[in-house]
């Protein structure tokens, strides 16, 4: 009996360690490997901005460096579109709407939630990306949501008239390969170059077109084929973004000239 129970007393004593050095060995790698994580985010991050605003061509393996010279992010206050002066870099570069979406202190529930999102970040980063001479000549914003399946992330890089479209970016997203996973198709991002996002009145007319958007339609786009729902948030995320609760009071601020 004194030995059987001295069999089992090893036996778990033996679990144990081995679950306690494999948790160390867990945390260890976790730890060592978080800045390697980060950077690696932040690169991802960087090399969508640079797509948006059609540099990435141009920057081949030099994604940094490209990036540094051309691109500067600010933080915006979205409800005054005004530029969040005492933001610091670091809170910049390791911005996540999402995250402040979750914090109510930095987030609010939209009035009209088009997009799906449940609650929006009081603040977001937005990327001005300048030419050789210093001027702005793309503007890229983040946009966040939902699809088919969950939330879908993109970038949106607009001309300086923040109205003319250069492009649309999806960068993460869960929704079906062969239909809502067509946003990463090469021929549908062809297609928003030059699209309008508001009208003359300044509304928002930006929009996914069911069965094909006419020839003379500035605003809007082919819907995706066999994935109506996944189009659908396109189209409102879309609208959600680019109305009053989104970036609305910053172009309507900025649209006589970036600084």
């Amino acid at each position: 009996m004194s030995s059987s129970k001295e069999t089992f007393g090893r036996t778990v004593g033996f679990v144990f360690v081995v679950c306690l050095v494999c948790a160390l060995l867990v945390s260890f790698s976790a730890v060592q490997l978080k800045p390697l994580q980060t950077a690696n985010k932040l690169l991802d991050k960087q090399t969508k901005i640079l797509e948006a605003s059609n540099l990435l061509d141009f920057a081949g393996d030099d994604i940094v460096a490209t990036y540094d010279r051309f691109v500067e992010a600010k933080m915006i206050d979205l409800d005054t579109g005004e530029y969040v002066k005492d933001a610091s870099q670091q809170e910049i570069d390791m911005f996540d709407e999402r995250r402040n979406a979750r914090d109510a202190e930095k987030s609010s529930k939209p009035e009209n939630d088009l997009a799906g999102i449940n609650r929006r970040s009081n603040t977001a980063v937005i990327y001005l990306v300048r030419n050789g001479g210093g001027e702005v000549e793309t503007v890229v914003l983040p946009i966040v949501g939902s699809g088919l399946w969950d939330l879908m992330y993109g970038f949106v890089g607009l001309e300086a008239d923040l109205n003319t479209v250069k492009s649309v970016i999806y960068s993460d997203h869960k929704e079906t390969p062969g239909l809502g996973a067509e946003v990463l198709n090469p021929a549908w991002k062809a297609l928003w170059p030059g699209k309008k996002i508001y009208n003359e009145a300044g509304d928002v007319k930006v929009q996914l077109v069911k069965g094909g958007a006419k020839e003379n339609d500035i605003h809007g786009v082919d819907a995706l084929s066999g994935a109506t729902l996944t189009s659908n948030g396109v189209t409102r995320t879309l609208q959600f973004w680019f109305g009053e609760e989104g970036y609305g009071p910053f172009i309507a601020k900025n649209r006589g000239g970036l600084k």
